[in-house]
């Protein structure tokens, strides 16, 4: 027995996967075509999606950010969570991925829940802070360019209820966050985040290291 946190080989993701997984075959079908595309590597893992539609539950969240749709598995996993009256408001600049993503949530009866917005992340966040609706926003994902990880964070936790969450993907880069020879510009940004948050008082944090890294911020 250990007290510290596994690395999982192939062998035990699998059966990881095989006793907890949960996945609709509509987000197995969107999973299994971005899969296909060149950079499917920024697909979330669904044991990642899953636990992030728990944690929505448990939060009885009803309006959600996703910032960095891609083809739409983060956005859709988090929708099919929501109440019926809940809503997710989505942030990316890809009008082709997000035509992906488009599809599956009409497939899923879910796009009425999504509010696309093709623009770039910070601008729609901006333009959601002077339309008045801080603090009015229950959980936050982001998962886009990591230069921008500490702007997105900060729009977030004026976005955010007291007591809303905000989750954060690819913390943990591989490893190469922990690798001081690895010293390029979106290693430097992401280790750059993981410091500002440690030492972020606003807010109660725990690193997961489920997939490539998920830090859970909630504000205080």
């Amino acid at each position: 027995m250990t007290k510290k946190t596994l690395g999982l080989d192939d062998s035990l993701h699998h059966y990881l996967q095989a006793v907890s997984l949960r996945e609709p075959d509509i987000l197995k079908q969107l999973r299994e075509e971005t899969a296909q595309l060149p950079m499917s590597q920024m697909q979330i893992a669904p044991e990642q999606g899953q636990f992030m539609a728990l944690l929505v539950q448990l939060m009885k969240a009803k309006k959600t950010l996703d910032i960095g749709v891609f083809t739409g598995y983060s956005a859709l996993v988090v929708a099919l969570a929501l109440p019926p009256e809940g809503k997710v408001v989505g942030c990316d600049i890809d009008e082709e991925k997000t035509e992906i993503a488009r599809r599956y949530w009409q497939q899923a009866n879910v796009a009425d829940k999504i509010d696309l917005r093709i623009a770039p992340a910070l601008d729609t966040l901006d333009e959601l802070i002077a339309a008045g609706e801080t603090e009015t926003f229950d959980f936050a994902f982001i998962d886009a360019d990591k230069r921008n990880y500490e702007n997105y964070y900060e729009r977030c936790l004026q976005l955010l209820r007291p007591g809303g969450l905000v989750a954060v993907d690819n913390v943990l880069w591989s490893g190469r966050v922990a690798d001081e020879t690895v010293d390029d510009n979106r290693t430097q940004a992401i280790r750059s985040f993981n410091d500002k948050v440690y030492q972020d008082d606003r807010v109660s944090i725990s690193l997961v290291p489920i997939a490539d890294g998920l830090t859970l911020a909630r504000k205080q």
